[in-house]
C-alpha cells in the first residue's frame, strides 16, 4: 500500500477537455461561435485545462469561422499550441481546413479496431495505414502537430489486439504527440480498461497515451481512474459529462477522484468548476441534475438530522469532498427528516437564538411543512420562526378544530367549519364565491348568529412568497381587516395558500378576543 501510494504521488495528468467537440454531439446541443470562444477562454485561463478540442473539421463554414476566432485569440494569448481540432484521413481535406483556421494541432481520427477498418472503411490495415502516414506527413509539412485517435480502440484491444499493435508498431516513430485511446461505445469495465491500457503502456513505455471514456454503463469516471492506474498520462473530459449518447467523463468528477483517490497532480482550479458548469448549462440548455457529484445543487446538503448532529460533534458525516474546495458551502436541509440538529445549524448560520421550547416549536412546524412540500429553504426559516414565535398556539383562545371545503362545476364552493372559541366548539356550513370566502362566511355565521358578536371586515388580501424565499415551499398570505373603526393586518404562512389564509384569519379572531378583554378591563376600571 505504501509503495503504491508513493508511486501515485508521481502522477501528473493532462486534461484535454472536449466539451466544444464531443460535448456538442449531445442531442440538441449546439454552441454558437461567441459561446465557443468564451468557453475556450474560461476553460484554458480560469479552469486550467491543459488542452481543448474545439471542433470537428469540415463541419460547416460557421464552425470554420468559430475556430478561426478561437485561434486568433489563442495566438495573442500564447495558447495556440493548446487548441486542437478533430480531423479525418480524407486525403488532405481536413488538414487544409484546419490549416486555414490557423490551428496547429489535428486529432486525427483513425480506426482502432479491425472490424471498423475492414467493415466501415472497406480497407485492409495496410491500406488504412498508408492513408494515415500520408496525412501525418502532410500535417508536418503544414507545421501542424498530430495526435492519433484510435477509434473503437476498446473493442480493438479486446477482439483484435494484433491489429492494434500493427498500427502502433508502424506509427510509434512518426512524430505523434499523443495516442488517444477511446472507449468509443462505452463498453469497458474498470478491470478491462486497466488491462487494455496496461498492454499499451507496457509495450510502448516511451509514448504518451490519453484515455477517452464514454459513459454508457455509468462507468466513465471509474474507467478513467483505471486508465490512470495503468499508466495513461492524459484524460479526456467534458463539462457536466456532455457527449454522445450517455455522455463522457465529467471534468468535475474526474478531478475530484484524481485528487482524492490517486494523489494525481493536475492544473485544474477546483474552485472554478461549479462556475463553468453553470456557464455550460446556460449555453446548452441542459440542466445540471441536483444530485450530480461536485456541481449539483444538492450534493453538499445534509438532509437527515442525525448527519447534522454528527457534523456538530466531530464532522462525522463529512468526507474529503469539502464544498469550500469548489467555491461552495455545506447546507442543512429543512424538512420532515431534518430534526433539531439541522434547525440549530441553520439558526446558527442566520444568527438567530431561540429557547429550547421555541426550537422545538419551529422544528415541529418545519416537519409539518416538509410533509406538504419537498423543500423548505434556509431563506424561509426566519419567516417560520417569526410565525411560530409570535403566534404560539398554546395561548390561542380561538382554535380551528377542523374544516372541509369543496367545490364542483356549476356550484358555489361549500365550507363546513368547526371552531373552538374560549373552550366551546361551534360548527357551521356556508357557501361562498370561493373556497376561502365560504370559510369566512361560515365563521362569520358563528360569530353573528351563535355568539351575537361582531365580525371583522376583510379589506385587502395579498399572497406572496416570503421575501428571500427561493422556492414555493412557503406561501405568505397577508390580510387587512377593519374592526371597531380600526385597521389591522394579520399574516399566515403555509405551504398551501388556503391554509395560509385560514391561519391569518384565526390570528385575527384571537386578536379580537384580546380586544374584548381590553374593553372589559376598561369597563371595570370605569
Amino acid at each position: 500500500m505504501g509503495k503504491e501510494s508513493t508511486e501515485r504521488l508521481r502522477y501528473s495528468i493532462e486534461i484535454m477537455d472536449t466539451t466544444l467537440r464531443d460535448g456538442e454531439q449531445t442531442s440538441g446541443v449546439s454552441f454558437v461561435p461567441h459561446e465557443k470562444l468564451i468557453l475556450c477562454r474560461t476553460l484554458l485561463q480560469e479552469v486550467g485545462v491543459d488542452r481543448i478540442e474545439v471542433a470537428s473539421a469540415r463541419v460547416s463554414d460557421g464552425e470554420k469561422e468559430a475556430v478561426k476566432k478561437i485561434c486568433q485569440w489563442a495566438e495573442k494569448e500564447g495558447l495556440l499550441n493548446r487548441i486542437e481540432v478533430l480531423g479525418f484521413v480524407d486525403g488532405h481535406a481536413s488538414l487544409d481546413w484546419i490549416h486555414d483556421t490557423g490551428c496547429k494541432n489535428i486529432n486525427l481520427l483513425t480506426k482502432g479496431s479491425l472490424l471498423h477498418c475492414t467493415q466501415q472503411l472497406k480497407k485492409t490495415p495496410e491500406e488504412h495505414l498508408a492513408g494515415i502516414k500520408d496525412s501525418i506527413a502532410y500535417a508536418h509539412q503544414l507545421g501542424i502537430d498530430v495526435n492519433i485517435y484510435l477509434e473503437d480502440w476498446s473493442n480493438g484491444i479486446k477482439n483484435s489486439p494484433d491489429y492494434v499493435f500493427f498500427m502502433m508498431d508502424n506509427l510509434r516513430d512518426c512524430g505523434i504527440k499523443h495516442f488517444m485511446l477511446p472507449d468509443t461505445l462505452g463498453i469497458l469495465t474498470p478491470d478491462n480498461a486497466k488491462e487494455g491500457v496496461k498492454l499499451m503502456t507496457d509495450r510502448y513505455p516511451d509514448l504518451k497515451f490519453d484515455f477517452h471514456a464514454h459513459n454508457d454503463y455509468d462507468l466513465a469516471v471509474a474507467n478513467a481512474m483505471a486508465a490512470v492506474s495503468a499508466g495513461a498520462t492524459g484524460l479526456h473530459t467534458t463539462i457536466n459529462g456532455l457527449g454522445e449518447r450517455a455522455g463522457n467523463a465529467p471534468l468535475a468528477s474526474v478531478q475530484a477522484a484524481l485528487h482524492d483517490h490517486y494523489n494525481a497532480a493536475t492544473n485544474i482550479k477546483e474552485e472554478k468548476l461549479t462556475e463553468v458548469s453553470h456557464l455550460v448549462e446556460s449555453y446548452c440548455g441542459i440542466a445540471i441534475p441536483p444530485n450530480k457529484p461536485v456541481v449539483g445543487d444538492s450534493v453538499f446538503t445534509q438532509v437527515a438530522g442525525v448527519h447534522a448532529d454528527g457534523d456538530n460533534k466531530a464532522g462525522l458525516y463529512m468526507n474529503n469532498l469539502l464544498p469550500e474546495r469548489f467555491g461552495r458551502k455545506r447546507e442543512y436541509a429543512l424538512g420532515k427528516n431534518s430534526g433539531k440538529a439541522n434547525i440549530l445549524r441553520n439558526l446558527e448560520e442566520l444568527g438567530l437564538a431561540l429557547t429550547p421550547e421555541q426550537t422545538k416549536a419551529v422544528t415541529q412546524r418545519v416537519i409539518e411543512l416538509g410533509d406538504k412540500k419537498e423543500l423548505v429553504t434556509p431563506e424561509d426559516l426566519p419567516y417560520i420562526v417569526a410565525d411560530v414565535v409570535k403566534h404560539s398556539a398554546n395561548d390561542d383562545r380561538v382554535k380551528l378544530d377542523s374544516y372541509l371545503v369543496s367545490t364542483s362545476y356549476g356550484l358555489k364552493p361549500l365550507a363546513s367549519v368547526r371552531v373552538e372559541i374560549n373552550g366551546v366548539c361551534y360548527e357551521e356550513t356556508a357557501t361562498g364565491d370561493g373556497q376561502y370566502d365560504a370559510f369566512v362566511r361560515a365563521v362569520r355565521h358563528i360569530y353573528r348568529e351563535k355568539l351575537n358578536r361582531k365580525f371583522p371586515w376583510l379589506t385587502n388580501y395579498a399572497v406572496s412568497i416570503p421575501p428571500g424565499g427561493r422556492t414555493d415551499a412557503l406561501v405568505q398570505t397577508s390580510i387587512s381587516w377593519t374592526f371597531e373603526g380600526k385597521s389591522y393586518r394579520t399574516r399566515g404562512l403555509d405551504a398551501d395558500q388556503m391554509e395560509a389564509a385560514i391561519k391569518a384569519t384565526i390570528k385575527m379572531l384571537n386578536l379580537i378576543e384580546d380586544l374584548y378583554d381590553q374593553a372589559s378591563e376598561q369597563t371595570k376600571e370605569d
